[in-house]
Order: C-alpha cells, then sequence, then structure tokens
C-alpha cells in the first residue's frame, strides 16, 4: 500500500493567503494526500527572557499564521480532496483548529508536553506524533498520555530534528523498531531533502506516512534552513513510488496476461525446440520476434 505523503508548508506560507492557497493546490497536483500548516504565536513559543536576548525569535512574528486564514484554507484543501491539518503549538489553538482539522500533528518539540497532549487527545481526531530527539522512553510516556485521554487514531513519525538532517542520523531502521514497541503506524517525517532515504524508508522499512517540508518558490521564509523541497523533486519521489508500488502485485506466482502470447513460444519439452509441437503447423509467415 503505498504511503500518505503530507506537503509541510509550515511559515513558508509567508503570511499571504493567495500563497496559502497556492500550496494547497500544488500539494494536490503533486499527488500529496493532505497539506499541513502551524499555527503558533511566539509570545506563547518561546519563553519571554529568551525572547529578550534573541531578536532572530522575535522576528518570526512575521512567520505566524493568522488564524482567519483557517476557514480558506480548510475549504479549499477539502475542495482539492485531500485532507488538511495542523499543527497546534499553544492549548487554545487547540480549539481555534478543532473545526477546520481532519488531524493535528504534534511537533517533536512539544512531545514532552502533556497538557497540549491531552488537549489534542480529547478531540478524538487523528493525532500524527512527530519524535524528533525523543528516547523509546519518552515516545511511550506521550503516546500513554494520547491513548488515555481518548486518542485512538494515532500515527508516529520517526524524525531528526536538524534542518537539514545528515542522512547518515537519519537511522531509518528506528522506524521497524518503533512498530515493534508501539504497535501503532509509524511514518518518517524528512528534513534530509535526500530522494534516496524518502525511498529508504518507504521500501525497506515500511513507512506508512512521508511528511516533507514543501516550498514552492525559493522565497518562502524557512528556504534558507535548506530542509524544503522543490515540487518537482518531491513530485518524482512520489510519482516513482507509487509506480513501484503498483508492481507489488498478487504474490501468487502464475503467468502474467502481457506473458499470454509467448507461452506456446516456450520449448517443447519432447525436443527442446521453440515453440510448442501443437502449434507449430499453425504458424504463417508473419513471426514476431521472440527471445
Amino acid at each position: 500500500m503505498s504511503p500518505e505523503f503530507i506537503a509541510e508548508v509550515s511559515s513558508n506560507h509567508n503570511r499571504d493567503l493567495k500563497r496559502s492557497l497556492a500550496f494547497i493546490d500544488l500539494a494536490a497536483q503533486i499527488g500529496c494526500s493532505a497539506v499541513k500548516f502551524q499555527l503558533f504565536k511566539i509570545e506563547e513559543l518561546f519563553a519571554p527572557e529568551v525572547l529578550g536576548k534573541k531578536r532572530e525569535l522575535r522576528e518570526r512574528k512575521q512567520w505566524e499564521l493568522p488564524v482567519e486564514f483557517l476557514p480558506d484554507l480548510s475549504r479549499r484543501a477539502h475542495q482539492m480532496e485531500i485532507g488538511f491539518g495542523c499543527t497546534p503549538f499553544y492549548l487554545k489553538a487547540v480549539e481555534e483548529l478543532l473545526p477546520y482539522v481532519d488531524f493535528y500533528k504534534i511537533a517533536s518539540y512539544e512531545l514532552l508536553w502533556s497538557d497540549l497532549l491531552v488537549e489534542v487527545a480529547r478531540t478524538g481526531k487523528r493525532v500524527i506524533l512527530s519524535t524528533g530527539m525523543a528516547t523509546m522512553e519518552e515516545i511511550g510516556g506521550s503516546l500513554a498520555v494520547l491513548r488515555a485521554n481518548g486518542a485512538k487514531d494515532v500515527t508516529l513519525l520517526h524524525c531528526v530534528s536538524s534542518y537539514p538532517a545528515p542522512v547518515e542520523d537519519c537511522n531509518l531502521s528506528a522506524i521497524e523498531s518503533m512498530r515493534k514497541s508501539f504497535g501503532c503506524p509509524i511514518g518518517w517525517s524528512d528534513h534530509s531533502v535526500s530522494e534516496g532515504v524518502l525511498y529508504r524508508s518507504v521500501h525497506s522499512y515500511g513507512a506508512s506516512v512521508i511528511e516533507f517540508h514543501l516550498d514552492i518558490d525559493d522565497q518562502g521564509f524557512e528556504h534558507k534552513s535548506g530542509h524544503n523541497w522543490a515540487p518537482q523533486q518531491i513530485k518524482r519521489v512520489i510519482d516513482t513510488v507509487r509506480i513501484g508500488m503498483s508492481a507489488d502485485g498478487t504474490g501468487v506466482k502464475s503467468f502474467a496476461q502481457s506473458e499470454l502470447a509467448d507461452r506456446e513460444w516456450r520449448a517443447d519439452p519432447s525436443d527442446g525446440l521453440r515453440p510448442m509441437k501443437k502449434i507449430r503447423a499453425e504458424i504463417g509467415d508473419n513471426v514476431p520476434d521472440v527471445d
């Protein structure tokens, strides 16, 4: 079964509604299952004493997604027949998102914040939890909080919270370890921007979800970090994965319909010559080449 591909817009919307809608349209066009945004307020994301010292963090005020965009974003995603999700970074955001999202995403940095986990779990909606920087014990604790508060549809994403993530740090085999330990779907949240990593995560480790950061034109606020995929680059991956998955078949070894015409051109077991004796007399002058 082909994995879900989720386009993470993050703050590359640049606080522009038209641009935000273009992300949704593009995500649908390149074959994504869903698109995801982030809802945060700088004053509720960083401690005041840190904001006071770090100008670059204060300047991220311009990265905030306006809450008033939510109805339009949700409507467009559903018109394009893809899912709409968002990451809440403050408690009230869970309520603000509730009428609009198909799923909530919990970011790796908020994995230990039980109050947020509880609020999200109580909505009853699907939860996707990123696990960058976390230990197995921490992941298990967060998953227990979600389940204890009503979350029944939980997907975990293996993740490396480096921007970009070095390929040698991706540790994709952790996907299988997490699947065995936690008994829920496991995907990969990508920051490597490596086609090889994505193919490996799907074909070798069965990642059920691939989340990736998308920028439509290299003008997004997060472009300089180097962890965003270009549209045609990720489209190639999505198309290739789905083509590959279509080759899986039934698992029953038999002849394919495309081989049917060649079956009579096998060597006859009586003399080892092609084709089968029963059709040799029927062959005319126009015989196709055979291997």
